[in-house]
């Protein structure tokens, strides 16, 4: 990446100080445009989802992995559950979604708390005895019945099916002809493998999953700095924890430089990335110390507060910049954490220098994330998201604390506990957003002419702009 006319920056810069310029290209398409990453976590897109507990779970994990990205799920989870999700997730079909069942006796109530768990909105009615499906309900089926009504009674009379190892292409033009938007997969024998959308169908075709040696999905798993650090470190790779993260907001500290060389102790056979720094100091140490990927970022979250209760921190921009310089001395590399609001932003990130970028509270809000479905006042959907150190991340982690002790760490506390992170009408699954993402970022590659992440790196050209400029940049309001 070079500065547009050799720019030197007088002062540091976030996402919206910088444009992208564009340059002769002879890439003839965005689809073209490879997005795989070399930092060795196997992503096929530059996405990784956030160690936040109200973003980063199984569900989210298996749909981010089936287009390439890989999700982190938290260190306050306990590791035996980190475990079972890792478990899950790899045992999830490449292409079909994991289905909603319910059984025919279940009530309206029941099943209505269910469906918002996928983005598709539906569930697959099962035979008690056989687990065979015998029918399908959605939140159409459900208006305006009772609560208490039962499944059996309201599911559509008639099973559309598609048969294991249909091709997508095939698969759409099936649900098409029969104006289906999805349908479960069965097997010869009729037993249920999953559900396949149209427009899972579709994205097949614009995306390869991520995938380990054994071609199951990959996830990851996040460390503390504290604790029992080879413990959970040994369970999440005997799980087969495809990347570990070990994670605080002060990643340049002793207990960091720790647990790095805890955890490279037991030669873990897969990338570990730390963090967080925002210096090329810090990457530096934490790569002398057993790091292969640095988590680059300290104030730029959403849910973040840090730079206002204690001025620490620094533009995100710069700090991608130099800290990716410094990784590639190397041979190590960044992820972006924090401060990407539009696909814009992951394009600059990954200019800047840095191998994947991770997305938090923007995939908060989505049928994915952990969080229940909420609704406001004027029926618009809704999760919750908060900062993984704020009140109530602090609260959630200190349970088995002693009273007193947990009292005491609770006068300590940054972020939001509560923010209400709106699903976007029509479009609430994470699908949606990564197709939004990866759509603007193929076509930045093609402005400047790169075909791979790495060309990108090397051929973006940027500029240094005003807040005038940026605004200038934004669509006009329709209304």
């Amino acid at each position: 990446m070079r500065f547009l006319n050799d720019q030197q920056p007088e002062h540091d810069l976030t996402y919206d100080d910088i444009f992208l310029v564009p340059s002769m290209s002879e890439v003839g398409s965005r689809m073209s445009v490879n997005l795989a990453t070399n930092d060795g976590t196997g992503t096929t897109i530059p996405l990784v989802v956030a160690n936040m507990t109200a973003v980063a779970g199984r569900r989210m994990a298996e749909t981010i992995a089936r287009r390439g990205g890989i999700a982190i799920i938290p260190q306050d989870v306990p590791a035996e559950f980190v475990a079972e999700t890792i478990n899950q997730v790899k045992s999830a079909h490449l292409l079909y979604d994991t289905p909603i069942t319910v059984k025919p006796h279940h009530t309206a109530g029941y099943t209505r708390n269910l469906l918002p768990k996928r983005a598709h909105g539906a569930a697959v009615v099962v035979d008690p005895e056989t687990s065979r499906p015998v029918g399908m309900i959605t939140a159409r089926d459900l208006e305006g019945a009772d609560n208490f009504a039962q499944v059996g009674d309201l599911m559509s009379p008639s099973l559309f099916t598609l048969p294991a190892g249909i091709e997508p292409r095939q698969a759409f033009e099936q649900l098409n002809a029969a104006s289906r938007k999805l349908a479960p997969v069965v097997s010869e024998d009729g037993q249920l493998l999953g559900v396949l959308t149209r427009a899972g169908a579709l994205r097949d075709s614009l995306y390869t999953p991520a995938v380990d040696g054994s071609g199951r999905l990959r996830i990851g798993a996040a460390i503390g700095v504290n604790g029992d650090v080879a413990g959970r470190a040994r369970t999440l790779l005997d799980a087969g924890a495809d990347v570990l993260v070990i994670d605080t907001a002060h990643g340049h500290q002793r207990a960091m430089i720790d647990a790095l060389r805890t955890v490279r102790e037991l030669n873990p056979g897969v990338p570990v990335a730390a963090g967080n720094v925002v210096t090329p100091e810090g990457v530096r140490d934490l790569i002398e110390a057993g790091a292969d990927i640095i988590k680059v970022g300290v104030g730029p979250g959403a849910m973040c507060t840090t730079r206002m209760q204690t001025g620490v921190g620094r533009p995100q921009f710069s700090a991608v910049l130099e800290c990716a310089a410094e990784a590639k001395k190397y041979g190590k590399h960044v992820w972006a954490d924090g401060g990407v609001r539009n696909p814009r932003d992951v394009a600059l990130a990954l200019a800047a220098g840095a191998s994947n970028v991770m997305i938090g509270s923007w995939f908060a809000g989505t049928y994915e994330s952990p969080g229940d479905l909420l609704r406001d006042g004027d029926g618009r959907e809704y999760k919750e998201s908060f900062g993984m150190a704020s009140h109530r991340a602090v609260e959630n982690r200190n349970t088995a604390t002693e009273a007193f002790e947990k009292a005491r760490r609770e006068m300590f506390e940054e972020g939001i506990s509560s923010a209400k992170i709106y699903l976007q009408p029509g479009r609430g699954g994470v699908e949606d957003l990564v197709d939004s993402i990866v759509s603007g970022v193929r076509s930045s590659f093609t402005y400047a002419g790169a075909d791979s992440v790495e060309a990108f790196e090397e051929r973006a050209v940027v500029g240094i702009q005003s807040a005038a400029g940026y605004a200038e940049g934004k669509p006009r309001p329709t209304r």
